[in-house]
C-alpha cells in the first residue's frame, strides 16, 4: 500500500509541528543564522550573563528540537523520499555546529568556584536550572584539566570504535550459512534466526542455533579482542575521570546509586528458584528428555491471536487502562482523535514502532499495526511512552521536561502489565488465558532474568580488567557459563555454544545499559500492583511521577510512585510476580 492510499485519520498530523515543509525551511534557515552562543563564553561567572546563556539555549533548543522532530517524521513517513533525507542530514548538521558551540558551558560552569555555584541554587531566577546545577557541583570532583579534556576528545572517536567494529561484523562479515525452513534452503540471517527459534520445528531450530553460533565462533578470537579493547577503553575512561570503578562512572551519568545495581543482582539471584522450575516446567510440556537454548523461544501455547482492527484494538486499549483514570484515558483519546498516530504499514515507510516527543509540541506514535495480540501490546507500550512525555513537558520547564534514559520504559511497561491483567480478566477462553501468561512469564524472563544476567557478566568481565587480567576467549566463555547456570538452572543442557552468548550481545559494547531494562519493568510491575490495589492514590503518585521530567534524579522519581530501588524489596515483589503467574499457568496446564 502507498501512503496516498491511506485515510487521513490513519496518518499523523505533522503539520501541527509545521504547516508546510515550506515554514520548516524558513524556520531552519532562521535558527541557523541566530545561533551565537561564544559571545557568552567566559562570562558565566556573571549571573545576569549566565541566565541569559540558560534563558538563550532553552529557546534555540526547543525550535531545534522540533526542526529535528518533524524531519524525522517526514523522514519515516517514506524512507525514499531524497527531500526528508536531504532535511535529516541538514539537521545533523546543524547539530553538530550547536554541540561545538556550546562546548564550553559544562566545563567553565565546573571550574566557578562552589559558593558561587551554591548561590545560584538559593537564587529564583535559576529555580528552573537547579537540578543541573546541583549535577555540574557533583560533577565537580571528576572535571580534568583543560589540556587533558582536549586530548580525550581528541582519542574519542578512537575509543569509541569498537562498537562500530561488532556492528560491521555482525551486519556484514559474519558468515551465516543456509539453513531449512518450511522445508525450503534459505540464507540465514538475524531476523530469520529469531523467527525460526519461536517458529521453527525442532530440527531447524537445532540446526539454525548451531550454525548461527558456529558463525561467531569462526570470528572468536576477532570478537574477543574487540570486546576486551571496548571494555579496555572503559577503564580508562573511568580512570581519567578519577572514579572508582567502570560501574561508578556510568551510574553517575544517569544519577543512580551503585545499591540500586547491586539490590537488582542480589534479589534475582536470591529468587531464582522460580525461573529454574519455569525451565522444568517448559522442558516437560514439550516432552522433551533434555531441553536446549534452541527450545527456550517455542511457544508452550499455540499463539492465540486477538484479532482487532486498529479503531477497536485502540478502544479496547483504553478500557484496558481504565486503571490509570479519567485523565489518563481522556488523554489517549485525545491522542486518537487529533492524529498523534501513524497507523499503517505503507511502501517506504520506516518499519517497526516508536514513540516521539518534544517541548511545544504534542508527543507522536508511529506503529505498522498488524491485527495481532503483539500489536495491541504495542499501542499500549507506544502510548505509555507518549503520555509520558505530554505530562512531563506540560508539567515542567524546558530545562527539566526530558526524563533520563534509567526511568524511559517504566510508563510504557506500566501500560502494558495493566493490559495484560486486564485481558486476562476479560479473557473467556482458557486457551488465550494459558497463552497470556505464557506471554508474562517470558516477558519477565526475557526482560528481568535475562538482562540482570547480562549486567552480571559484564560487570565481572570490567572487574577482571580493573584488576589487570587480560580477557581471554576461555575466561569470557567460562564466566558467562557459570552466571548462566546460576540463572537457568540444571533442567537445561548448557553446551558451548551458550557459553559464546555473550559475543553476539551489542548492547555489551555500551557499558552498564542492559540493567535498566531489569530496572524498569521491576519499577513497572511494582506501579501496577500498587494501582490495582491501592486506586486513586496510587494513580496520582504515578502521575507525579510522569509529570517530574528530570526535575531531581530518577531514583528520586520513583519514590513519587512508591517504588524505592534502594531497598530489594520491589525487586522480591517482581519475583513475586514471576513466581505467582507460574503458579496460575501451572494450575492451567495441569502441572
Amino acid at each position: 500500500m502507498e501512503r496516498n492510499q491511506v485515510s487521513e485519520n490513519r496518518k499523523w498530523k505533522v503539520d501541527d509541528i509545521y504547516p508546510s515543509d515550506e515554514e520548516w525551511e524558513k524556520s531552519f534557515e532562521k535558527l541557523s543564522s541566530e545561533m551565537d552562543f561564544s559571545k557568552y563564553a567566559g562570562k558565566l561567572g556573571d549571573k545576569k550573563t549566565l541566565l541569559s546563556f540558560l534563558k538563550a539555549n532553552d529557546s534555540f533548543s526547543i525550535r531545534f528540537m522540533q526542526l529535528g522532530m518533524y524531519a524525522h517524521m517526514k523522514h519515516d513517513e517514506d524512507t525514499r523520499v531524497s527531500k526528508y533525507t536531504a532535511y535529516y542530514s541538514k539537521v545533523g548538521s546543524l547539530a553538530s555546529d550547536y554541540n561545538a558551540e556550546i562546548a564550553f558551558f559544562e566545563p567553565e560552569m565546573a571550574e566557578l568556584d562552589e559558593d558561587y555555584l551554591e548561590s545560584l541554587l538559593k537564587d529564583s531566577d535559576f529555580a528552573d536550572y537547579d537540578y543541573i546545577i546541583k549535577n555540574i557541583i557533583k560533577s565537580k570532583p571528576h572535571v580534568i584539566p583543560e589540556e587533558q579534556e582536549r586530548l580525550v576528545a581528541l582519542a574519542g572517536e578512537s575509543l569509541g570504535t569498537f562498537s562500530e567494529i561488532f556492528s560491521m561484523i555482525d551486519s556484514a562479515d559474519l558468515p551465516l550459512t543456509e539453513v531449512t525452513y518450511n522445508g525450503e534452503k534459505t540464507k540465514l540471517t538475524h531476523g530469520l534466526y529469531g523467527i525460526i527459534l519461536h517458529s521453527g520445528s525442532r530440527e531447524e531450530r537445532k540446526e539454525v542455533y548451531d550454525k548461527y553460533y558456529a558463525a561467531y565462533q569462526s570470528l572468536i578470537n576477532t570478537l574477543t579482542a574487540n570486546y576486551y579493547g571496548s571494555v579496555k577503553s572503559d577503564v580508562f575512561l573511568s580512570k581519567v575521570y578519577k572514579f572508582d570503578s567502570c560501574l561508578e562512572h556510568a551510574l553517575f551519568s544517569e544519577d543512580v546509586d551503585k545499591k540500586v545495581y547491586d539490590n537488582l543482582i542480589h534479589s534475582v539471584k536470591s529468587n531464582i528458584k522460580a525461573m529454574h522450575r519455569y525451565i522444568a516446567d517448559r522442558k516437560k510440556i514439550l516432552g522433551y528428555d533434555e531441553l536446549y537454548f534452541y527450545d527456550v523461544y517455542t511457544p508452550l501455547v499455540g499463539d492465540v491471536n486477538v484479532k482487532m482492527d486498529y479503531d477497536e484494538a485502540y478502544a479496547y486499549v483504553i478500557k484496558g487502562l481504565a486503571p490509570l483514570g479519567k485523565e489518563y484515558q481522556d488523554l489517549l483519546k485525545k491522542g486518537y482523535e487529533e492524529r498523534w498516530i501513524d497507523v499503517e504499514e505503507t511502501e517506504g515507510k520506516k518499519s517497526g514502532a516508536y514513540s516521539i516527543g518534544t517541548y511545544g509540541v504534542h508527543p507522536y506514535v508511529l506503529l505498522n499495526y498488524q491485527q495481532t495480540t503483539n500489536d495491541i501490546f504495542t499501542i499500549a507500550h507506544e502510548m505509555g511512552h507518549s503520555l509520558h512525555t505530554y505530562f512531563s513537558c506540560t508539567h515542567q520547564p524546558y530545562a527539566k521536561s526530558s526524563y533520563k534514559i534509567f526511568v524511559a520504559e517504566v510508563a510504557s511497561t506500566v501500560n502494558e502489565v495493566l493490559l495484560l491483567k486486564y485481558m486476562l480478566n476479560d479473557a473467556k477462553d482458557e486457551q488465550l488465558k494459558k497463552y497470556l501468561l505464557n506471554y508474562y512469564l517470558d516477558t519477565i524472563r526475557a526482560t528481568l532474568h535475562r538482562q540482570t544476567m547480562f549486567a552480571e557478566f559484564e560487570y565481572e568481565a570490567h572487574a577482571m580488567v580493573e584488576r589487570g587480567e587480560p580477557l581471554t576467549t576461555e575466561n569470557l566463555c567460562q564466566t558467562y557459563a557459570e552466571i548462566g547456570k546460576e540463572y537457568y538452572g540444571d533442567d537445561i543442557v548448557h553446551d558451548y555454544n551458550i557459553s559464546c552468548e555473550w559475543m553476539r550481545i551489542p548492547h555489551l559494547y555500551r557499558a552498564f545499559y542492559v540493567y535498566k531494562y531489569a530496572t524498569g519493568i521491576t519499577a513497572a510491575i511494582n506501579i501496577a500492583d500498587r494501582i490495582l490495589s491501592e486506586g486513586q492514590s496510587a494513580v496520582d503518585d504515578y502521575l507525579a511521577f510522569l509529570s517530574g521530567g528530570s526535575s531531581t534524579d530518577p531514583i528520586s522519581l520513583l519514590k513519587l510512585a512508591g517504588v524505592d530501588l534502594l531497598s530489594e524489596e520491589p525487586f522480591a515483589l517482581a519475583m513475586k510476580e514471576f513466581e505467582d503467574t507460574l503458579n496460575e499457568f501451572e494450575k492451567l496446564m495441569g502441572i
